[in-house]
């Protein structure tokens, strides 16, 4: 069981380890669908758990799930996969539309924008300057399931600028400058939207490397969105 807190608590003890933890009857089911790696499943015994399920399973009484579950209120099923699937950053892209979070260390806003990049059919997500760890079981809680359908990519802005010049990809910020235009006169035919954290915004360097700025009309008493809000409206209108 030390094994599993350690999963939870510590990012580069999952790296090291290459596994992370998940929590949810749903987040199994989904995981099984997908193929994903599914190590060991820690389960209580009133959790029904899929008769499909072939790798290791463990049951242990309720008092045990709540001490080793990193949420509140356990919902009866820990399980863990293996990071082989993790995809390389490719040297080209081969779909049209991505979203970019710059510096968002909050993992429900990491985790609900790679869902919502998930329910607009968005062909990837990039991670740069120290966001939100992917792995962190709050955000993989907070995919529903996109964690193991959709690609994620940790990288530097360099490597990322490389990759969308490669693919012909142009890089639209979620920011104010002086060529910056309203989002719904972007063509998304093909594009990459970066978004900042609330509090910092997009950092210098993305900015510097962005075709051009988008703004989000809004009422003018609100000064912004938060990232996932934000993703989520760019995120749509790239779909539309």
């Amino acid at each position: 069981m030390t094994h599993l807190r350690k999963l939870a608590s510590s990012r580069s003890y999952r790296a090291e380890q290459g596994e992370f933890l998940c929590e949810s009857p749903k987040l199994l089911a989904e995981a099984l669908a997908w193929n994903a790696p599914v190590t060991t499943v820690v389960y209580t015994e009133e959790t029904p758990l899929p008769a499909s399920l072939s790798c290791r399973q463990v049951l242990v009484p309720r008092d045990v799930m709540q001490s080793v579950s990193p949420m509140e209120s356990p919902q009866g099923v820990l399980f863990t996969c293996r990071m082989d699937d993790v995809p390389p950053l490719p040297e080209t892209l081969m779909g049209r539309h991505y979203v970019v979070l710059d510096g968002v260390q909050d993992p429900g806003n990491v985790g609900t924008v790679l869902r919502t990049a998930d329910a607009f059919d968005c062909d990837g997500l990039f991670l740069v300057n120290g966001c939100a760890d992917l792995y962190n079981p709050k955000t993989v809680r907070a995919t529903m399931g996109a964690v193991f359908r959709r690609p994620v990519w940790s990288c530097t802005a360099g490597e990322l600028i490389a990759v969308l010049h490669k693919s012909g990809i142009p890089l639209y910020g979620a920011a104010l400058r002086s060529d910056t235009k309203d989002a719904r006169q972007i063509s998304y035919e093909k594009a990459a939207v970066a978004i900042g954290s609330e509090g910092q915004g997009l950092s210098e360097e993305v900015l510097s490397f962005c075709d051009a700025t988008i703004k989000i009309p809004m009422s003018q008493r609100c000064e912004s969105l938060n990232a996932a809000a934000a993703a989520t409206v760019l995120l749509w209108e790239m779909y539309r």
